[in-house]
């Protein structure tokens, strides 16, 4: 009789004494449980998640290289068509003021540094879902899942005037950008490139400062680097494996929509 395969997990944690201490308490509480891989970093996360394509994830909010939120987005995003997709376990250090959002948004939560008693929960949580293997949230839920956790870990900032006007660098000169004429604001390594239907310029600013510094109203988040002007969008294309690209006014390339917000383009 074949032997029957047990389920399997990637931890991502930064911290490699806490990383051994997880997963020390995770062989004592779920012997059958077998770590492919531990992850030391966001990036490295993704990519063992893809290789491994494990059952479970747990997942340190933050890491260097990608959060644990971009984690989970972009495992999702580029997740095979067909295959279950991992159950998720956020870690965090954070007090229990984010416990009902992390409850509501993930199969479960930890707080460091993870005890027996906890982890022993979780293994109860995680045995129950692998049982029924229950769907993770949808592509929609999963997105509202994503600001969800981002609002909960963002740290609070006191209110701020909306910027109505971009200042981008172009070379020597200094391009005075209206928001309301932006097709689109796409992430780079350090920058922000705000497109336009006249050409493109660089902000030194993340993504996610720039989102919570302008009137975004008519603007929504396609992918965890790209930002859209509604009004601008044209169209939205379906390839044979499900992923949506848009056709943005002005604009010669498409720009791609990943699955965790690909429920905003589907045929009503």
């Amino acid at each position: 009789m074949p032997e029957t395969r047990g389920p399997t997990a990637v931890i991502a944690e930064d911290e490699p004494l806490l990383a051994r201490t997880l997963r020390r308490l995770l062989e004592q509480a779920w012997p059958e449980l077998h770590i492919a891989a531990v992850a030391e970093d966001g990036l490295q996360a993704t990519e063992l998640a893809l290789s491994h394509a494990p059952d479970i994830m747990f997942l340190d909010i933050k890491m260097p290289g990608r959060n644990g939120i971009e984690v989970a987005e972009a495992v999702a995003d580029e997740w095979p068509e067909g295959l279950a997709e991992p159950l998720f376990v956020f870690i965090t250090a954070y007090d229990a003021y984010a416990v009902p959002a992390f409850e509501r948004a993930a199969v479960d939560y930890l707080l460091k540094p993870a005890t027996p008693e906890r982890l022993e929960q979780t293994v109860r949580r995680l045995k129950t879902r692998l049982g029924e293997r229950a769907p993770l949230p949808g592509a929609g839920d999963m997105a509202q899942v994503m600001q969800r956790l981002q609002s909960m870990t963002a740290a609070p900032e006191a209110p701020r005037e909306r910027i109505k006007v971009i200042r981008a660098g172009v070379g020597n000169t200094v391009r005075m950008i209206p928001v309301s004429e932006v097709v689109c604001f796409e992430a780079t390594d350090k920058y922000v490139n705000v497109v336009t239907a006249g050409g493109e310029a660089l902000v030194r600013m993340s993504l996610r400062e720039l989102m919570a510094s302008i009137d975004s109203t008519d603007f929504m988040q396609v992918h965890r680097g790209i930002l859209v002007n509604a009004n601008a969008i044209v169209s939205a294309t379906r390839d044979e494996n499900g992923h949506y690209s848009l056709n943005l006014r002005g604009l010669d390339r498409p720009f791609k929509v990943s699955r965790a917000f690909s429920h905003l383009f589907r045929p009503m």
